[in-house]
């Protein structure tokens, strides 16, 4: 079920706007949409992977995890990680499509994309807790999230450019979380190369800082909320 959006951005969207549109662009279209497609699948699929949260919740083991002699802090990043690890398996999974579909990559420019998207992984397990905290069905998670994600897809620029928008769009856009972690793999990508001018919005290093500075906070809200609302119950 986790490669089913993708295959419609990559294979169906993608292909079909790169036969359209993609010969008047100074880059390849395709290559344009995959490498946001992985950003993408990278950060929603570790958000939304936190909604199994709630199900302990509400099954009572979460408060049976928390006895743990160890910190509830330390538990959560756990989770996020273990969710870190089912987002990669998806990747794998996006980057063999990608090259059934004719795309070609260096074993560098994997190398870094596949690095890179760890912090992509922990920045939307952070968000998905911060947004989950304090939801207590899955019901009402599974509500909410879409409406959460899915605008993120065209605001962070997955498979459309950016670089130019409305001004309320571009504010939007510059707040919307998933905008650093696609714009950082595909800063990544096209580091040192010349399309880099036309696709990517900052440098590394920026997107880097702004996803370190995003997920501490998200996840130290997040863990707060979570463990307050154990304590109430």
């Amino acid at each position: 079920m986790g490669l089913i959006f993708p295959f419609v951005f990559v294979g169906i969207l993608g292909t079909s706007l790169q036969e359209n549109i993609g010969k008047d662009l100074q880059y390849n279209f395709l290559t344009f949409v995959f490498i946001g497609v992985l950003g993408q699948t990278l950060f929603q699929s570790t958000a939304s992977g936190i909604i199994s949260l709630i199900e302990d919740r509400e099954n009572d083991f979460a408060q049976e995890l928390f006895v743990a002699p160890i910190s509830r802090f330390t538990l959560l990043i756990g989770k996020i990680l273990g969710e870190t690890g089912v987002a990669y398996s998806q990747t794998v999974g996006v980057i063999i499509m990608g090259l059934f579909l004719g795309l070609r990559f260096a074993p560098s420019e994997l190398i870094l994309i596949l690095i890179g998207g760890i912090i992509c992984s922990l920045a939307g397990g952070s968000f998905g807790l911060m947004v989950l905290a304090n939801l207590q069905s899955q019901r009402s998670a599974n509500q909410l999230f879409p409406f959460l994600i899915f605008p993120q897809f065209f605001l962070a620029g997955v498979f459309n450019p950016i670089k130019h928008l409305p001004p309320i769009l571009f504010v939007l856009s510059r707040i919307a979380p998933m905008t650093y972690a696609v714009d950082f793999i595909r800063g990544l990508y096209y580091l040192g190369k010349p399309e880099a001018e036309e696709v990517v919005l900052h440098s590394p290093l920026l997107n880097l800082s702004v996803l370190a500075g995003m997920s501490a906070i998200f996840l130290v809200i997040g863990t707060y909320l979570f463990i307050k609302n154990e304590k109430e119950k």
